[in-house]
């Protein structure tokens, strides 16, 4: 008699051979933990091929005409960060330029400047920038500084010198950690880890959510035996593992490829990334069990993990957050993670001082799997299988009209729709913005080492204790001391006073002034290096004053003696920097399109079922319902909340309404013609949330065109957003006209017109198939 296979005991191994059949089974899984990532590896690796943000376009108005202006000219030309796009006759052309975004910096030289020059009146060179395009902004701001700097050098070399009464304080900054600052090591190590933490957690709420109404949690529960700990734990372990092996290749592919070197503790790193993939799994879990309903739960983990960028500190510093985003920030595993990434990888701090950090994350992996694991037990004891919600009922639309009202019963009838279509814009609106509406960093603490310990060596402390932008927060007796409380985050930067800085300066020498900056945090290295040169400067012109007036004659006469011209670099648009003016506008464009994508695609494939009328009236009606749709949410982000919250307003609101409404148009026929493909209302979200991050650095804004080679820039131009976020941001922000952004205007039509055929063809071949079925 053949012997008989026993039947698998249940266990551990059972659930866990369940799981990993269906992820090889499920196609929308297997995007979703592959494709997703590779795609935000591919893209970003791409676009930061290039470290060093160089050749960005400036306007050079040049007024005189001279042999002098024309060297200032060729300085500028020669800075690796600029290139001259265009030689102006006046700043009205230059002001268009900028708008439009052929430039980001203008350089005026004025009538007469080489007579004045000759004369020593001092005459002035203005740089203009566009600073509401933030880091493009302070690259070419450094390149125009240093390229006019060396200009007027040459300029004094050739006048005869003179014996200056007093020396001066020249601030030098060096960069702590990361000393090239190359902005790809930077990014590519902090934006990797944010996708993957996206993609982490709707991937462990997709597969418990899944066993809803698609398949059995009575099943589920039996493979472990009843035991709620084993069904949980064999139900993520293949997915632990494969996320494990995501995010231990990472770090060698960046070492490998890119030369971004690991320095900390192996095991430790190591460790840190086990929790995170834990304490995300079990927060997508949760949220399933917790709501019961795959697309709503999806939604809301979306929500929750979309925005952490900001919230983590990684975006803008959670010194200069508000209490709520702090408070945020501190329950998403993700912000220790990157602290203890960040101490280890890019500092090489000891381990015990990323204990702390590696301790919280500890603690929420394991708070989060505790929560998910006692309402999987709450809700074992009564296991019903759920059936799916219901379709609103309509009749078959047959003309245009009717297509636009089915729509719209779908859009406000259907919880995942309505989440996805109308609550999650409102909910990002307020939500979205809080971390960065500190706007500008104040107070940075920092730590001074006196080796001077002089009458000017208490005025430079002075100084920076009275500067706005920075804080005496540690007085240090060694560089060593000071450099261990960057370490512990108790300062970021150090400004060492050398020995005889008090009597060089009596000697009329230039005593110089280490800066010693941390410049792990590119933004936080910018501004504080810049307060405290900027403090440095002002004490040097007040000592060069001796007790004149500053702006008086007897000032201005010596200043032109050190100095021949004075260099006024002027920001436009968005003129104090605020990072929130320059982030949120375009993350809300970005904000809009992702909605509307996931909520149109969610929708396709029950209103290609109901749809009567043929699919170019049913691609064209749903598309006119959905700008109806969204006209309030575009007044909201466009027009109210820009007011609200401070920023720049410029636009004319027609010609907003213009853009965005062929930005919608496109979006929605986007959304469609993936969606009729798309089996089930879940898998938008899954698909598109993790790929929002990548696509907001494809678009030319958070990180430069100039930059960007032209395979990125190619996916980029993909989704509508890269046009729109440019055309809106400049329309809004910088005051231009439709004209002036023509280019985004016709990119966003030729978007529209072909997504609009590829849904009219996606939805006629999948209502044949349906009909043939």
């Amino acid at each position: 008699m053949a012997s008989m296979r026993s039947a698998p005991q249940p266990g551990f191994w059972l659930v866990a051979r369940r799981e990993w059949r269906w992820l090889l089974h499920d196609p929308i899984a297997l995007v979703l933990i592959f494709v997703v990532p590779l795609f935000a590896f591919v893209g970003l690796s791409v676009a930061f091929t290039n470290p060093v943000i160089r050749a960005l376009g400036v306007v050079v108005i040049d007024a005189d005409r001279s042999e002098i202006s024309r060297a200032f000219v060729e300085q500028v030309a020669a800075s690796p960060n600029l290139s001259i796009v265009e030689r102006s006759g006046d700043l009205a052309s230059a002001a268009r330029a900028i708008r439009a975004g052929d430039a980001i910096a203008a350089v005026y030289i004025p009538v007469n400047f080489e007579r004045d020059l000759k004369a020593e009146r001092r005459p002035q060179v203005v740089a203009f920038y566009n600073q509401q395009f933030l880091t493009a902004a302070g690259v070419a701001a450094a390149g125009l500084s240093d390229s006019l700097s060396a200009a007027t050098r040459s300029a004094a070399g050739r006048a005869a010198p003179k014996a200056a009464r007093i020396g001066s304080l020249v601030p030098e900054t060096i960069a702590l950690v990361n000393p090239e600052r190359n902005y790809a090591q930077f990014l590519l190590r902090t934006l990797l880890p944010m996708v993957m933490h996206v993609v982490i957690a709707l991937a462990g709420g997709y597969s418990v959510g899944s066993e809803f109404r698609r398949r059995s949690m009575r099943d589920w529960l039996q493979c472990a035996g009843g035991n709620p700990i084993i069904a949980l734990t064999g139900k993520l372990a293949p997915l632990f593992a494969i996320f494990f092996f995501i995010m231990l290749s990472v770090p060698l592919i960046l070492e490998g490829i890119f030369g971004i070197s690991f320095k900390g503790d192996v095991p430790m790193i190591i460790a840190a990334a086990s929790l995170m993939i834990i304490g995300y799994l079990a927060l997508g879990v949760l949220l399933q069990l917790l709501l019961r309903d795959l697309p709503t739960a999806l939604g809301f983990t979306g929500l929750i993990v979309s925005p952490a960028f900001g919230f983590v500190g990684v975006g803008f510093p959670i010194i200069a957050m508000n209490t709520f985003s702090v408070a945020w920030g501190t329950i998403m595993p993700l912000r220790w993670y990157m602290e203890v990434l960040l101490g280890q990888a890019a500092r090489g701090l000891p381990v015990q001082e990323s204990a702390r950090p590696f301790a919280l994350l500890a603690g929420l992996a394991v708070a989060y799997g505790l929560s998910a694991l006692l309402r999987l037990r709450s809700i074992a004891r009564g296991i019903s299988k759920e059936a799916p919600e219901p379709a609103p009922p309509a009749a078959a639309p047959r003309t245009v009209g009717e297509v636009f009202l089915a729509e719209w019963r779908r859009m406000l009838g259907m919880r995942g729709a309505f989440a996805a279509l109308v609550m999650a814009p409102l909910i990002y609106g307020i939500y979205y913005p809080q971390p960065y509406l500190g706007q500008i960093l104040r107070k940075i603490p920092i730590a001074v080492v006196d080796n001077d310990l002089s009458d000017l060596s208490q005025r430079i402390v002075q100084t920076l204790e009275a500067s706005g932008a920075v804080g005496v927060a540690v007085r240090a007796n060694s560089l060593a001391e000071a450099h261990a409380a960057v370490d512990r985050g108790e300062a970021f930067a150090v400004v060492g006073i050398p020995p005889d800085t008090e009597r060089d300066v009596l000697k009329g020498m230039a005593a110089h002034i280490p800066i010693y900056a941390d410049a792990t945090y590119l933004f936080v290295f910018r501004t504080t290096a810049n307060g405290i040169a900027v403090a440095i400067n002002t004490l040097s012109s007040e000592l060069a004053a001796g007790g004149a007036r500053i702006g008086g004659s007897l000032v201005k006469a010596k200043l032109a003696s050190s100095s021949p011209t004075d260099t006024l670099l002027q920001p436009i648009f968005n003129p104090v920097g605020g990072y929130a003016s320059y982030i949120v506008p375009a993350a809300f464009v970005l904000i809009l399109q992702q909605t509307l994508l996931i909520g149109a695609a969610a929708l396709t494939g029950l209103a290609v079922a109901q749809a009567a009328s043929g699919a170019f009236m049913s691609v064209l009606g749903r598309g006119i319902a959905h700008v109806t749709l969204y006209v309030p949410l575009l007044a909201l982000y466009l027009i109210v909340l820009p007011r609200v919250y401070g920023f720049s307003a410029l636009g004319n609101p027609l010609q907003l309404f213009v853009l965005a409404s062929v930005f919608v148009l496109a979006t929605s026929f986007m959304g469609q013609a993936f969606g009729a493909w798309f089996k089930r209302p879940e898998t938008p979200t899954l698909i598109f949330v993790g790929t929002s991050l990548p696509q907001f650095f494809l678009t030319g804004f958070a990180w430069p065109r100039e930059a960007i080679p032209a395979p990125a820039q190619a996916i980029g131009m993909i989704f509508p957003s890269g046009f729109a976020i440019d055309g809106l941001v400049r329309i809004n922000q910088l005051g231009a006209s439709l004209w002036e952004v023509a280019h985004d205007m016709r990119g966003l039509w030729c978007l529209a017109v072909i997504y609009f055929a590829l849904a009219v063809t996606s939805a006629a071949l999948v209502k044949g198939r349906h009909v043939h079925a």
